[in-house]
């Protein structure tokens, strides 16, 4: 009978008000870590999203300058190289340059045309 009595009184001091809202707080403190973490979960994923798409990116462009070096060991890309972005040409050739005239005729413009009146006065020619 003692051993049951004894069970009873811890029973009622876990059961009390107080020792239940302090239970109710620590449960809610627990709720909120938790979300918190699953926030910083999905803004880390977001992260590793974006960090994977860039390290993709970057091993195109590696394999693109790749490219570019490995035609540079060539004659041919040297010489595309140098035609393009110097403006070389090979003996023998000529070169056409097209330069855009800077004093260009100016156009009158005419007289507002799709006006208010003009639409009528063009109705009736």
């Amino acid at each position: 009978m003692r051993n049951f009595q004894r069970k009873g009184v811890w029973r009622n001091i876990l059961q009390s008000k107080p020792i239940l809202i302090f239970l109710g707080i620590l449960i809610l403190i627990f709720a909120w870590s938790v979300l918190g973490f699953w926030n910083k979960m999905g803004e880390n994923n977001k992260s590793k999203k974006i960090a994977e798409d860039k390290v993709a990116e970057l091993m195109k462009q590696k394999e693109k300058l790749n490219s570019d070096i490995n035609s540079l060991k060539t004659v041919e890309g040297k010489e595309a190289v140098f035609r393009e972005n110097f403006g070389l040409v090979k003996e023998g050739e000529d070169m056409i340059v097209i330069v855009e005239d800077k004093n260009k005729p100016q156009v009158p413009l005419e007289a507002n045309t799709w006006g208010f009146f003009s639409f009528f006065k063009n109705w009736f020619k």
